[in-house]
């Protein structure tokens, strides 16, 4: 049973509500040091009791947690997120995961990101939108420079992993920078 839905619609992928089905697929990511080392959660053991309680408590809060799935086979890839926003500044905070390591690298993610922006400029009227990401995560650089984010700033020495400190790199974007749309399902043209 297919229990994801087509809230955003792009060419490759659609982002879906998240759900507490979910967690069986989450936790194999969470579990693994080719996904957690990128996202600074390596030092933590996640369970399927622990995963489920943080996805049952992510999905009753005020954020946009959703699940990033592949339209040709409905599988779930990864998720994405706007966290913290402040609808009185018109800011939020982004983030992005794409566990299934056979799909990184592919364009899934970029379009996951410009799906997700396009609703923060275009139906939250969301203003800036920032990230923080580990700076030994080139593959993320790439990707957040592609879309349009800009470096506004870095933590030095912030991030212990695998024995070294490396930097906090900070980015955002701004509506007036954002380009396109990339809403495919939209009703109002």
């Amino acid at each position: 049973m297919n229990y994801h839905y087509k809230k955003l619609e792009g060419e490759k992928v659609y982002l879906s509500p998240s759900s507490v089905e979910d967690a069986d697929v989450y936790l194999a990511w969470l579990n693994d040091f080719n996904v957690t080392d990128y996202i600074g959660r390596s030092c933590i053991i996640q369970n399927y009791e622990s995963e489920k309680a943080w996805l049952l408590k992510e999905l009753n809060k005020d954020s946009y947690f959703m699940a990033i799935v592949r339209k040709d086979t409905d599988e779930v890839i990864g998720n994405i997120s706007l966290n913290a926003p402040d609808f009185i500044n018109r800011t939020a905070v982004l983030g992005i995961m794409i566990g299934d390591g056979e799909n990184r690298s592919k364009g899934y993610g970029t379009e996951a990101i410009n799906l997700l922006l396009d609703f923060a400029f275009n139906y939250l009227n969301l203003n800036s939108v920032s990230l923080r990401y580990i700076e030994c995560n080139e593959r993320a650089r790439k990707c957040y420079e592609k879309v349009g984010f800009k470096e506004i700033g870095r933590q030095r020495a912030c991030r212990f992993l695998n024995g070294k400190y490396y930097d906090s790199v900070y980015m955002d974007i701004l509506a007036s920078e954002f380009k396109g749309e990339y809403i495919k399902n939209k009703n109002v043209k």
